[in-house]
Formats: structure tokens, sequence, C-alpha cells
């Protein structure tokens, strides 16, 4: 999906985010629930705030896979975190976690810090909405079945 993408000077500089983006019409809006470092067996991906980031950041990116997307396709994202200051220390480490995932795709998004999530060992939980293509170009207006 290509956006078009607006960072008004007015705002400042964006910078590892997009501060809005105009998806094209005729996508599909897939919304991603909050996906945390839980894996399929019920565990937490063993680490710290980083090892968290990636096997959430990893998740999400299953689930868009699953529904035909690409994280190109990904124009929101929010992150929860338990621990703002995690996130500022870590932002090399997740800069070289993001880049082999997500390219230079930087959607709109928004970091919340929190006390507390659903999973009381999640550090971070990621939320997204994306806007894939639709599988024919944008011609069939039945909805897709996962």
């Amino acid at each position: 999906m290509t956006y078009d993408i607006f960072n008004p000077p007015q705002l400042g500089p964006a910078k590892g985010w997009n501060n809005a983006m105009l998806a094209p019409a005729g996508g599909r809006v897939l919304f991603i629930a909050g996906q945390t470092a839980r894996t399929a067996d019920g565990t937490f991906a063993e680490g710290g705030f980083v090892e968290q980031f990636a096997a959430a950041l990893d998740n999400v990116l299953t689930a868009l896979d699953a529904a035909g997307g690409t994280p190109a396709d990904i124009g929101r994202m929010s992150l929860y975190v338990t621990d703002v200051q995690a996130y500022r220390d870590n932002l090399k480490e997740l800069g070289a976690i993001w880049r082999p995932r997500m390219g230079r795709n930087y959607p709109a998004m928004a970091l919340f810090g929190v006390t507390g999530l659903v999973d009381p060992e999640a550090l971070i939980e990621i939320e997204t909405t994306a806007v894939i293509p639709p599988p024919d170009g944008g011609n069939d207006p039945r909805p897709r079945q996962a």
C-alpha cells in the first residue's frame, strides 16, 4: 500500500514516525489487536524490553501476513509500554530490530506509558492498523475470510 504522507512543518520534524498517512481509496482496513511477546504456547519471549519489543512486533507482522498484508501496509501503530525510560534507553537496539522487519516504513505512531498491561509479564503491547490493497486490485467487493 502506498500512503500519502503528511508531515506539516508546523509540527516539527518527524523522527521515526509520520504525523499523518492517507490511504488510497479501495484498500481494506485491518485492525490488529494489541500484541505482546506471548508465544504460541502461551509463554513469554525470554529477555527484557528489547526482546519483548522484537517478539511483539513479530506477532503483529504474523497477523498482518495472515491477512495478506506487508509491513508497508501499516499506517498506524500504538505502543503501550510499562517503562517509557526503557524505550528511550534502547532506541538504538529497537532501531536494529525495526529496520529488518519494517524497512523504511514509519507509520503514524504514538507511545503510551502505562502502569500495567493485561498480561502481567508484558512490558510492551503493540496495536496496529493497516490498509491492504484488495487481492484483485479493487474489483471484488466481497470480504475475504481468513
